[in-house]
């Protein structure tokens, strides 16, 4: 293939514009906010599961509580009943002892439930604050996502702008170029990690990073100006410059 050597060396200021691309491409893909945000997922995930887990337990706590409470009035009632009905003395011994029999059961009764609606009002008090525990985390991991988007997004945007002006760049050497030679270089640019032209410099490829000797460099010497030489090792569009050591 033939090209004007001035077009070959074009293909440099196009081939760092497309690093430059490439490279932004990796930058998006990898930007640290994506494994951080990845991570605060995970975090979210797993303290909403606990708070919902502690939520479960406080309700529970307070369903018990109620019930509880609900014993101890209908405990209270009947002593106030018996109690009465003892006050007024109406009635055969036996049944006001029995009375008398029934209101310290009762009230044995009644201190127990107390005793256990005590206990359980102690754990609804530890459950409630591990429950405000865990929503609070929850809070602070969610805020911190927020900051972490916001980041995540900053530098996206930034990208972008970048991508838009090196792009904007692209398009006027493209177009000056010939489409052979365009067609050529991208060809070898998609084969060839992303690079489709180098540098010769002092008688080495900047493609491949080897340098040539003998026949080869006679070969690439002897090559006329408008000649498109390829590199054999790695066979990318070798430009040849004042820096070749030709």
């Amino acid at each position: 293939m033939k090209a004007d050597p001035q077009a070959q060396r074009r293909l440099l200021d196009l081939q760092a514009i497309d690093l430059a691309l490439t490279q932004l491409a990796h930058r998006r893909r990898n930007l640290p906010q994506i494994a951080e945000l990845d991570r605060l997922a995970r975090q979210i995930t797993a303290a909403d599961d606990e708070r919902v887990k502690a939520q479960v337990g406080v309700d529970d706590l307070d369903r018990d509580i109620a019930r509880l409470e609900k014993d101890v009035e209908q405990v209270r009632a009947r002593r106030a009943k018996d109690q009465s009905r003892l006050d007024a003395g109406t009635g055969p011994a036996r049944e006001l002892e029995a009375l008398q029999h029934e209101l310290t059961s009762l009230a044995r009764r009644q201190s127990e439930l107390e005793d256990a609606e005590l206990e359980l009002m102690e754990q609804r008090e530890q459950a409630e604050t591990s429950l405000n525990q865990t929503v609070g985390r929850l809070t602070e991991t969610r805020k911190e996502r927020e900051q972490v988007e916001a980041a995540r997004d900053q530098a996206l945007a930034e990208i972008a702008k970048d991508e838009e002006f090196r792009s904007a760049g692209r398009g006027p050497i493209v177009a000056d170029l010939p489409a052979d030679l365009i067609a050529l270089y991208d060809r070898i640019r998609e084969q060839s990690g992303g690079i489709g032209a180098a540098l010769l410099r002092a008688g080495r490829c900047e493609g491949c990073r080897l340098e040539m000797f003998g026949g080869e460099l006679a070969a690439v010497r002897s090559a006329a100006p408008d000649e498109v030489v390829r590199c054999e090792e790695c066979r990318r569009i070798l430009v040849r410059t004042a820096e070749s050591g030709l």
